[in-house]
């Protein structure tokens, strides 16, 4: 089932600029809350209208801060262009309701024209609860498709017991979502990782796989026909926590990845929190770090010519300048 409702956008050149989008007041305050804050799969509503005037006000900067974090994000690494379809992933989480709804308030004002449609893996997970997120999507008014994919079942045979079911679910999931960016016409696939996401999996990198890398904001498939961006780059996962529970998304928990204990990607996750309690700015400067590379101060071969630095070198001293000669008239 597919359910659109046109969304007005503003046209190239007109006076409003991505920038001004982020500081835009929310149309979600005003008026509009009906629409889009359906508070569980039953019974649609909102803690926005039980708000006090300061809550509203906190609400208000709490969504502009998130505008403006994803603004910047996508301004910053050009990830989205006049006509592009985004097919945005959601998974029914906290992460990918705010993306999808954050991206639907940036269209609004943005300087470009975009699409979006909604794509939900079913996975067949026991117990899923298949009504939830087109009931939630038919009443916002969105384009979504449900890709319906018994990756569970493969999941459950190729997983050796008390072995982790992450890496081959992901592989799984990217397939299927790839393919069918494919098929729909999409031309960006958002993904709804934020700033935390990138750092866990920086340090799971460091720690046990032996590299030095994260989730990029912009990336282009292996096979080169997807781009894939993540618009939530710049945003903290506590933000986006607070913004779904007083948006009261109809949450779907992942049980296939909750059961399973001592993952180390919550290792991790738990590392990092403590961390920044106890040096708090700590999670921000280490994101700094991330968009700040200097590969001559690294040990990768392949990112910097260390065998080529006498040749630098000679180079260096043969365009050399001796101030005190040429002072001196020598």
């Amino acid at each position: 089932m597919v359910g659109w409702a046109p969304i007005s956008t503003t046209r190239p050149g007109s006076a409003v600029t991505m920038q001004d989008a982020m500081t835009i007041d929310p149309l979600a305050l005003r008026g509009h809350s009906d629409r889009l804050s359906p508070c569980s799969a039953d019974e649609p509503g909102s803690l926005l209208d039980g708000l006090d005037a300061k809550a509203r006000r906190e609400f208000n900067k709490l969504q502009k801060r998130l505008r403006r974090h994803a603004g910047n994000a996508i301004i910053d690494y050009g990830m989205i262009h006049e006509g592009d379809r985004v097919m945005v992933c959601l998974s029914g989480g906290k992460d990918s309701y705010t993306l999808l709804e954050i991206l639907r308030n940036l269209q609004r004002n943005a300087p470009v024209n975009f699409s979006l449609v909604a794509v939900n893996l079913d996975q067949k997970q026991p117990g899923f609860p298949e009504h939830v997120l087109p009931r939630y999507l038919d009443a916002m008014g969105i384009e979504y498709h449900i890709l319906e994919r018994d990756t569970y079942s493969v999941v459950k045979e190729k997983t050796p017991e008390g072995k982790t079911t992450c890496a081959l679910c992901s592989r799984l999931r990217r397939g299927s979502l790839y393919g069918f960016a494919e098929e729909i016409g999409a031309t960006k696939i958002a993904l709804g990782h934020h700033r935390e996401d990138i750092l866990e999996t920086l340090f799971l990198n460091l720690f046990f796989g032996g590299s030095l890398k994260a989730m990029p904001p912009k990336l282009l498939s292996d096979d080169g026909k997807n781009i894939l961006i993540r618009p939530l780059a710049y945003c903290r996962e506590a933000d986006i926590a607070e913004f779904a529970r007083l948006m009261q998304f109809p949450i779907i928990p992942c049980n296939l990845c909750g059961s399973q204990p001592n993952l180390q990607r919550q290792v991790v996750k738990e590392m990092l929190a403590e961390w920044e309690v106890k040096h708090p700015g700590r999670l921000e400067s280490m994101f700094k770090a991330v968009t700040n590379v200097a590969p001559s101060q690294l040990a990768d071969r392949d990112l910097f010519d260390f065998t080529g630095l006498e040749e630098k070198q000679a180079r260096r001293q043969e365009n050399h300048i001796d101030a005190i000669d040429l002072t001196h008239g020598g």
